[in-house]
C-alpha cells in the first residue's frame, strides 16, 4: 500500500487532521549516529503523531528513516531478552506443531535470535538486508540470506516456510501491509507466526513520551495490531504483552477455504432435481417451484430448470410478472397458479417451507404433490407419496 502522510499506511483511510501530538528538537534517529564533527550541521527534528480515521492505527506523519530495513538490535546482547527468547520459542514450537518444519526469521540481524532457534529441533533460515549482518550470521554457520520483504510478488530463497518470527521491525515499516503479505504469500497455507511490537499501551500508561522515535512509524495497541494483522491474511491465536512494553502475537495464516463438499452437493442436489423432473414427466405431471429468492433462482439456473419447470411462485407482489434471472421462468402470484395449478410444487423457500406448506395444503388441489429443499437434501412432504 505504501501510503501515509495524509493518510494512514496501514488501511489507506485519510488521517485526522489535528495531530495529537507534536514534539519538538527531537533526535532525527536512534541509529547511525553523528559524529563529533557534526555539532554544527546535526539538527533535532520535529515528530507528529497522528491517528488514522479508519483503522485507529496511531502513526507518524513522516517519512521512515532512511535505514528502517537495517534496524540493530542491542537487545540481542541481553541475556533478559534470550531467556525471553527461549521461552516463546518452546511454547510457540509446541503450541504449533513446528518440530521439523521450515522458519523464517525476517530481519534476523547477525543472527542473535536466530542462532537460540537453531538450537531447537526445527529448520531455522534467515533473511537481512544489511548484507555484513547477513555475513556475520553466515559465518556462525546460520542459513541466512540478504532479503528483505517489502513486495507482495515477492519470491524468497529456500522457500516457502511452515513459520516465521518478525521481531521488533514491523513498526519501522513505510508500509507495514506490504511486509506482511510478503511474508504471508511465502508461508504455506496454515503456516505460523510469531510477532513482536513496542506497546503503545505501554507508554501511555508510563506516559514515556521518550518512546517516540521517528525510527517508529507505527504505535500499535493490541487491536490495532490484531487489525492489521487480520487485513494482512493472518488471524491472531495469541496475543499477550511481554517484557512489560512489548506485544506478542502468535499468528496463523487463513487457509483457502475448501468448498470440495460444497461443489458435490451442488452436483447431488442438481441430479436430485432433475430426477424428480423425469419422473413427473413420466407421468405426464408438471413441477412448479415455490420461491423467487436467490435460493429458487440459483437452484433452477445451475439445475437447467428452464423449460422444465412451468413458472415459480412468489407471494411477493413486486415479483409477480417477473422472470427469473438467468432461468427465465416466470414468476406469479399464488392466485394465478391455482387458476392452472401444478400437480407438483417444490418449495425453495428456507425459514418458511412449514408456513408455505400450510398455504398449499389449504389453498391447492388435495392431490398436489409437496417437496422441499431443506438444507442441502431433497424432502418429500408428503409420507403417502411413493419415491
Amino acid at each position: 500500500m505504501k501510503l501515509g502522510m495524509r493518510t494512514c499506511i496501514a488501511c489507506g483511510a485519510p488521517l485526522y487532521e489535528e495531530p495529537l501530538l507534536t514534539i519538538e528538537n527531537m533526535p532525527a534517529a536512534a541509529q547511525h549516529l553523528p559524529d563529533p564533527g557534526d555539532r554544527d550541521t546535526e539538527r533535532g527534528v520535529t515528530i507528529r503523531l497522528c491517528a488514522c480515521k479508519g483503522c485507529g492505527l496511531v502513526q507518524l506523519s513522516g517519512k521512515a528513516v532512511p535505514y528502517y530495513r537495517d534496524v540493530i538490535r542491542s537487545g540481542g546482547y541481553s541475556s533478559t531478552m534470550e531467556t525471553l527468547r527461549r521461552a516463546q520459542y518452546e511454547q510457540w514450537i509446541a503450541d504449533c506443531g513446528l518440530t521439523g518444519k521450515r522458519i523464517l526469521e525476517a530481519g534476523c540481524g547477525q543472527g542473535e535470535f536466530l542462532r537460540i532457534l537453531a538450537e531447537y529441533p526445527v529448520q531455522a533460515f534467515g533473511m537481512e538486508h544489511q548484507p555484513e549482518l547477513a555475513e556475520k550470521a553466515r559465518q556462525q554457520g546460520l542459513n541466512v540470506t540478504q532479503e528483505y520483504p517489502e513486495r507482495e510478488d515477492q519470491l524468497f530463497s529456500n522457500g516457502p516456510f511452515d513459520a516465521f518470527t518478525s521481531f521488533n521491525f514491523l513498526e519501522h515499516q513505510p508500509d507495514p501491509c506490504g511486509y506482511l503479505r510478503a511474508i504471508a504469500n511465502n508461508l504455506t497455507e496454515g503456516g505460523y507466526g510469531l510477532l513482536t511490537v513496542p506497546s503503545f499501551e505501554y507508554i501511555l500508561e508510563q506516559r514515556s513520551f521518550y518512546e517516540l522515535i521517528p525510527d517508529h512509524l507505527s504505535y500499535f495497541t493490541m487491536e490495532t495490531l490484531t487489525s492489521l494483522m487480520n487485513r494482512c491474511g493472518f488471524r491472531v491465536l495469541r496475543r499477550e504483552r511481554i517484557n512489560r512494553d512489548t506485544l506478542s502475537v502468535v499468528v496463523q495464516r487463513y487457509e483457502k477455504p475448501d468448498l470440495t463438499e460444497l461443489a458435490a452437493r451442488k452436483a447431488e442436489i442438481g441430479e436430485a432435481v432433475r430426477s424428480l423432473l423425469r419422473r413427473l414427466k413420466d407421468q405426464g405431471k408438471r413441477l412448479a417451484v415455490w420461491g423467487a429468492s436467490h435460493q429458487g433462482f440459483t437452484l433452477c439456473a445451475t439445475a437447467g430448470l428452464q423449460g422444465e419447470v412451468c413458472y415459480i411462485i412468489d407471494s411477493a407482489p413486486f415479483k409477480q410478472g417477473k422472470i427469473a434471472p438467468a432461468s427465465h421462468i416466470p414468476i406469479v402470484s399464488p392466485e394465478e397458479a391455482r387458476k392452472s395449478p401444478p400437480d407438483a410444487i417444490l418449495i425453495v423457500a428456507p425459514g418458511y417451507t412449514e408456513e408455505i406448506q400450510t398455504v398449499i395444503r389449504s389453498t391447492f388441489p388435495a392431490d398436489t404433490r409437496i417437496w422441499a429443499l431443506k438444507t442441502d437434501v431433497l424432502e418429500k412432504m408428503d409420507p403417502r407419496e411413493k419415491e
